[in-house]
């Protein structure tokens, strides 16, 4: 049903509640011509003739009569339906499907679950932990949380950290050795290499510097792993270097128990960022949830992200 179609059967409803056009149209606001035209075009649209016309009176045709008792009821039902609708993309409720990997979730989004929920109480976060991409349409995600997901015209993207990996390495590995000083001095040495979740095949990586350098480095498996929180544990263990996300190792870098190696490279994956359906008109559970996370990861989060921000050089 198009909007007109809608608006000339409320039209309908009015003349028919006053018995007269011109009560109809004022209690509407609009013109007595314009009330003849709509009820014209509604008959037409419709095959049949809706008000018998005299001078006198304005009466419903027996087919008048019939369609005014089925619409007069369910008008207000579809109002209230709409109106519904307006209000839920303008008052953040409902259930928030997210999905994101489990050692982001707890590290960097969980600890702010209680800030947005107190801040949009009717808003149910309904989060998937678990290290897959998605399809948002297709699996009926609000939102994914994630880096390198090719975008499709479905889709869009908010960037909310640098995607950047960091050659690493515990004191223990690196004692008794010369420390490296340019990416060669690391070629073919043993590492924690990752596996990809996607293709099944081991991960190689190019790094890059700030003069636009780069160097394909290769390291000898010692330890394959799937999941970046894996890496750094293998890699805390001494077992070798591992190429990180450095958010990822951020925490043991600060406690001494890795080494950032080469502190001028690294490897430059994009971005973190949410991703949502390419709505004109987002729900409001999603637009606030969006910008929260934005709002949050400016600053300080993000630094930890950046292997070229000053307090990661």
């Amino acid at each position: 049903m198009t909007s007109d179609m809608l608006s000339n059967i409320e039209l309908f409803i009015r003349v028919a509640e006053a018995a007269s056009f011109s009560e109809a149209a004022r209690r509407m606001g609009i013109s007595s011509a314009a009330v003849s035209k709509n009820i014209a075009r509604l008959e037409t649209k419709l095959g049949t003739r809706l008000f018998q016309r005299s001078t006198r009176s304005l009466t419903l045709t027996e087919a008048g009569e019939a369609f005014f008792q089925k619409v007069a009821g369910s008008l207000d039902t579809i109002q209230s339906a709409i109106s519904e609708l307006g209000e839920s993309r303008e008052l953040p409720a409902g259930r928030l499907r997210v999905n994101l990997a489990p050692s982001f979730a707890y590290d960097y989004i969980l600890p702010l679950l209680k800030t947005f929920k107190q801040r949009y109480p009717n808003v149910v976060p309904d989060w998937h932990l678990e290290i897959r991409r998605v399809d948002l349409i297709r699996d009926g995600f609000d939102v994914a949380i994630g880096g390198g997901i090719e975008l499709s015209p479905e889709v869009v993207a908010r960037e909310l950290a640098k995607l950047h990996l960091v050659a690493v390495a515990s004191p223990e590995w690196l004692e008794g050795k010369v420390s490296p000083v340019m990416p060669e001095d690391l070629q073919g040495q043993e590492g924690i290499v990752a596996r990809s979740t996607d293709t099944g095949r081991l991960r190689s990586w190019t790094l890059r510097n700030a003069a636009k350098e780069t160097f394909d480095l290769d390291l000898k498996a010692t330890v394959i792993m799937n999941d970046p929180e894996a890496l750094c544990s293998c890699a805390r263990m001494g077992l070798g270097v591992a190429l990180v996300p450095l958010e990822r190792a951020w925490p043991w870098l600060q406690r001494g128990e890795l080494i950032r190696l080469l502190p001028d490279w690294y490897v430059d994956l994009g971005s973190i960022s949410v991703y949502y359906p390419a709505r004109k008109a987002l729900p409001a559970k999603t637009r606030v949830f969006i910008d929260f996370l934005v709002e949050h990861f400016q600053g300080k989060i993000s630094d930890q992200f950046s292997a070229t921000s000053e307090l990661n050089t």
